[in-house]
C-alpha cells in the first residue's frame, strides 16, 4: 500500500503538549508504584509467620489489579494496585490488604477532593478565581 506523507496531524484542542508535564507524571507514577510495592512487601512481612498446615506462607503476593487512572494536582496519573491473596480457610478470618495510599476504589486524591468544594463555593459562586486557587 501506499503511504501519503502529506498528512499533517492538528492538535486536538483538548490536549496539551507539555513535556514537563509528561516527566512529573512518568515520575509520579515511578514513585506511586514503588510506595505501594513497599507497603505490599511491609504487611507481607508482618504476615510473615502465619503458615498454612503444610508449612506453605498463608498470604502471598497475587500480581497487581487492572491499571486506573486516578485524578492528582498535575493532571491524571495511571496506577495499578498490588493483590495479595490468602490461602487460608473461606471463613469470616481471611485477612485482605488494604492499600492505605491507594484505596481500593479511589479514582481522585483526597487534596483534589477537597479542592474541588472550595473551587465551586470560592470561584464559581463569586467569579474569583485568584482567590480560590490561592
Amino acid at each position: 500500500m501506499n503511504e501519503t506523507t502529506n498528512i499533517v496531524r492538528f492538535r486536538q484542542p483538548d490536549t496539551i503538549d507539555d513535556p514537563l508535564t509528561d516527566i512529573l507524571r512518568t515520575g509520579a507514577r515511578k514513585l506511586l508504584a514503588q510506595a505501594i510495592e513497599i507497603e505490599a512487601e511491609a504487611f507481607l512481612a508482618s504476615m510473615r509467620d502465619l503458615k498454612l498446615p503444610d508449612g506453605r506462607e498463608r498470604l502471598v503476593r497475587h500480581g497487581h489489579g487492572p491499571e486506573r487512572t486516578i485524578q492528582t494536582g498535575i493532571g491524571p496519573v495511571a496506577v495499578s494496585r498490588v493483590k495479595i491473596r490468602d490461602r487460608g480457610d473461606e471463613g469470616e478470618d481471611r485477612i485482605r490488604f488494604s492499600s492505605a495510599i491507594l484505596p481500593k476504589w479511589a479514582r481522585r486524591t483526597k487534596s483534589l477532593d477537597a479542592l474541588l468544594p472550595i473551587l465551586y463555593l470560592r470561584g464559581l459562586s463569586t467569579g474569583d478565581f485568584q482567590e480560590a486557587l490561592s
